[in-house]
């Protein structure tokens, strides 16, 4: 057997339960989290006060403006110099789900301003709320609008995780810049790395393909394929 391949062989089981352990809960618990954040602030900014709307902008422009990189070793490495200590998970978790509320915000808020305005107006003629209208109408319209790019969001969050192995988090990137410091092969184990990445990758953006065809099926945003 070939050296390089018994190397990926042997350092698999590691990277995958790193990958098991950390990489897929913070992915799914950011992007929850964010996809949440990403809603109240894209409602706030369309109907909240002026005051509110200048908040949300704020944190908008700060999230998007500056690298996710930066975010992180802020939260992790600079808090503490004011009182505010955080374990790795924890503070990666944070700059993520905020990086992520950011960009989803902006996903939502477009989605649902894609909404024509008469169907607010046909779900007032009915005698629904506001809540009623947004809960029952305007949400699942811009909901099918905003699968792709909240796809493409979440796609690319898997990638950034990596980042966390610049703050200690034990995650897949991590475990494999482990085994190379112990091993000197760091050509073999990060082409291991990236291929793991982008066969998670490939899985959900199969994923993806087939939610944009089932919501086409029952009137979404797609052309129908011939």
């Amino acid at each position: 057997m070939p050296h390089w391949l018994q190397l990926m062989l042997e350092s698999l089981p590691s990277l995958l339960w790193a990958a098991l352990i950390f990489t897929v809960p913070l992915t799914l618990l950011s992007f929850v989290l964010g996809l949440t954040v990403g809603l109240g602030a894209a409602l706030g900014r369309l109907f909240g006060p002026k005051p509110l709307v200048m908040l949300v902008r704020f944190y908008v422009w700060i999230f998007r403006g500056t690298p996710l990189l930066v975010q992180l070793f802020l939260i992790f490495y600079g808090l503490p110099s004011v009182g505010i200590l955080l374990d790795a998970f924890t503070a990666a978790l944070i700059g993520f789900t905020l990086n992520i509320g950011a960009y989803t915000s902006e996903i939502i808020r477009a989605a649902i301003g894609s909404v024509p305005k008469g169907q607010w107006e046909a779900a007032y003629s009915i005698g629904m709320t506001w809540s009623q209208a947004m809960r029952r109408t305007i949400l699942p319209q811009a909901g099918r609008v905003a699968v792709p790019p909240l796809s493409n969001t979440f796609i690319s969050l898997v990638k950034d995780t990596s980042l966390a192995a610049a703050i200690t988090v034990p995650e897949m990137f991590q475990a494999a810049q482990r085994i190379v410091a112990t091993t000197y092969e760091p050509l073999i184990l990060y082409v291991e790395a990236a291929i793991l990445y982008l066969a998670m990758s490939s899985v959900l953006s199969a994923l993806q393909t087939r939610l944009e065809e089932r919501l086409n099926r029952y009137g979404g945003f797609l052309e129908a394929r011939s």
